[in-house]
């Protein structure tokens, strides 16, 4: 089996009927900031809330290293016609030598309900098959966030492993739950 080779740059923009999802910039900041630091979207995150416009901008940052180096990408999800960012959804820890990455997602709580996150879901999966050629994506979801899993479970994904208090946050340790998709044959 050969390694893939992963070109994330220009992080091109995908549609799909009612979204447009585009490379995070510096202005997505204020909008980002609200979405991470919204207890409905972070209640199973398990991480800490962000407080600052300066931790959202790091983590644009990040992304953007991420997308030099080939290792991930997070697009903004928008409305069609809309400039804020809705959500966030991508592709990180790429693993060219496996053909594997882990696949990240958030959503505003009023979209929720909606079907939205599951055409983002849908059109940056066919992208990692189709363009960036991996043969796996896997989510790491917390057990008990039921709309994940479902959403996960109705776009092709499976349950691939349960570990048991494998993840410490907070002063208590987490389960985990790993959901799997592989690339069409």
């Amino acid at each position: 089996m050969f390694m893939l080779t992963i070109q994330l740059s220009p992080v091109p923009e995908l549609r799909t009927a009612r979204l447009r999802l585009r490379r995070l910039v510096p202005t997505d900041a204020p909008a980002l900031l609200q979405l991470r630091s919204d207890e409905r979207v972070m209640r199973y995150f398990d991480r800490e809330p962000m407080t600052t416009e300066q931790q959202a901008l790091e983590l644009i940052g990040s992304t953007d290293e991420l997308i030099a180096a080939n290792k991930g990408v997070m697009w903004g999800i928008c409305m069609p016609n809309g400039a804020e960012i809705v959500g966030t959804i991508g592709p990180w820890n790429i693993s060219a030598e496996h053909h594997r990455a882990e696949l990240g997602y958030l959503l505003h709580p009023d979209l929720w309900g909606q079907g939205l996150m599951g055409e983002a879901l849908t059109e940056v999966c066919r992208y990692a098959f189709e363009n960036l050629g991996l043969h796996s994506l896997e989510a790491n979801v917390n057990p008990d966030n039921a709309a994940s899993r479902r959403l996960l479970e109705k776009h092709g994904f499976v349950q691939e492993a349960y570990f048991r208090e494998n993840f410490y946050y907070n002063g208590q340790f987490l389960d985990s739950v790993i959901y799997a998709r592989l690339a069409p044959r």
